[in-house]
């Protein structure tokens, strides 16, 4: 059965000027004009076949009919405006869920999630260490860090930082009889794996790097993995220097060398394209941006 419904728009600028038993306080209200509020309720009053307003004297009043629909629609309104406000408090409010790859996760944000949580105490922020498939986010994660090109169908996606990757090694090695003042000297030493061993051939071809066999040395299946063995001194890892900043801040691991190479992915943080500007992702959204920014003007 096709519901019978009058304009909205109508009985919205009917239930104000009833509230204010004026055409010109309900055109303020609403933001338009006079005229507009008085065509709505023209066309109102064609839709039921019946008189609402009156007007004596000068004065608008309400005829019998309008005072009863009056009553019953400013309960609906109002109704409707605590069910909205229930809703937006929702969204702005409760547990995030973020979700990311473990070593971005420990490596970036467990160090500043601090920083959020004291200046947004309303959103309780729950993040989990996942290792993606590509483009794929579940229905119970909010907010994700994806590392690729940034083009998943569906999702809006912000980019966050360029990977940039260089050799880092801890200070222990230049104690050692193995030298480590050219590129060359790689040859000498362990070569850490993150994952696989492409990311060193490609860095050695691109620097024209000699006798540096990169078919060899240890493979760690995540980045922090391979940051703590360089760190602990037990051969040098490629590393993304974003990652690695803990590391390069306390002295633990440094660069040797001031070559590096941009990666063609990035990490991006992304969510549903129809969640992007819901409150509590849109806050969340808007706090790590601002991290970013702040540290690429440091």
């Amino acid at each position: 059965m096709t519901r019978r419904l009058p304009p909205l728009n109508a009985l919205k600028a009917f239930e104000t000027a009833a509230r204010h038993l004026s055409f010109t306080r309900a055109a303020d209200e609403l933001f338009v004009t006079q005229a507009a509020v008085s065509h709505q309720i023209k066309a109102l009053e064609e839709f039921l076949g019946m008189k609402l307003f009156l007007r004596k004297n000068r004065t608008l009043l309400l005829t019998e009919e309008g005072q009863t629909y009056f009553l019953d629609l400013k309960d609906i309104f109002q109704n409707l405006q605590e069910s909205t406000e229930r809703l937006l408090a929702k969204g702005a409010k409760g547990t995030i869920t973020v979700a990311m790859p473990p070593s971005f996760a420990s490596q970036w944000l467990v160090p500043r999630i601090h920083q959020f949580s004291a200046s947004n105490p309303d959103i309780d922020v729950r993040i989990k260490a996942v290792d993606f498939d590509d483009g794929f986010l579940n229905d119970d994660i909010d907010v994700a860090v994806y590392f690729g090109r940034g083009r998943w169908s569906g999702l809006h996606a912000d980019p966050l930082h360029r990977e940039y990757l260089t050799p880092l090694c801890s200070p222990l090695l230049f104690q050692s009889d193995k030298p480590l003042d050219s590129l060359d000297d790689l040859k000498h030493h362990v070569i850490l794996h993150d994952s696989n061993r492409n990311a060193w051939k490609r860095w050695i071809k691109h620097f024209d790097v000699n006798g540096v066999n990169v078919n060899q040395g240890p493979i760690f299946s995540h980045s922090m993995l391979v940051l703590q063995a360089a760190a602990l001194g037990q051969g040098i890892a490629l590393a993304s220097t974003l990652l690695a900043k803990p590391e390069l801040d306390s002295g633990r691991l440094i660069q040797p060398f001031e070559h590096r190479l941009e990666s063609k992915e990035a990490y991006y943080l992304v969510c549903q394209q129809a969640q992007a500007d819901m409150a509590k992702i849109a806050t969340f959204r808007e706090w790590i941006l601002s991290q970013v920014e702040e540290e690429q003007h440091v």
